[in-house]
């Protein structure tokens, strides 16, 4: 359903593509944890970015959020949605972002999952830390605690369960 409805709203293909694959990284990161919704992961992650249907720029979180909303999704999918910028923003970096002021962090697993899967899938390939570190470093200005909390993300959700 939700991959009709991104077709539905006219999401770029290439869009898709990596909602699609966001999917698939964020199933392979909650195979980690016991106590995760996956179907909550599916609708999320396959909805993340239907916002660029409409921008690609940062406010696509709250285009999809109202996108999502027409179609009678609930405030846990809406939260994965809004919440999956980075690893986060603050409500003060959303100020200089030009969103509304209020935070951006991604407070459940389940919003965590989906927001590092986003961050560990460049297109519709799976890339490693380091690549999204050396991306942010390039294109983030400030970028040092949006590192701290894409680390911190990492170490919560995957490091975690490497050293199993």
């Amino acid at each position: 359903m939700e991959i009709e409805l991104l077709e539905k709203e006219h999401t770029p293909e290439n869009v898709i593509r990596h909602c699609k694959a966001v999917y698939k990284k964020a199933m392979k990161i909650a195979a980690n944890f016991d106590n995760v919704d996956e179907d909550l992961i599916r609708k999320g992650a396959l909805l993340h970015d239907i916002g660029r249907s409409r921008t690609h720029d940062i406010t696509h979180a709250i285009e999809g959020v109202e996108i999502a909303k027409k179609y009678g999704y609930g405030d846990d999918v809406l939260h994965i949605i809004e919440r999956h910028i980075g690893a986060g923003i603050t409500p003060e970096e959303a100020v200089k972002l030009g969103l509304p002021e209020k935070s951006y962090i991604p407070e459940t697993l389940e919003e965590k999952i989906v927001a590092h899967a986003d961050n560990l899938v460049s297109g519709s390939e799976e890339v490693d830390i380091d690549f999204v570190i050396a991306k942010w470093q390039r294109t983030i200005e400030d970028s040092d605690d949006n590192i701290e909390r894409l680390i911190k993300l990492d170490n919560e959700l995957i490091k975690a369960f490497e050293e199993k």
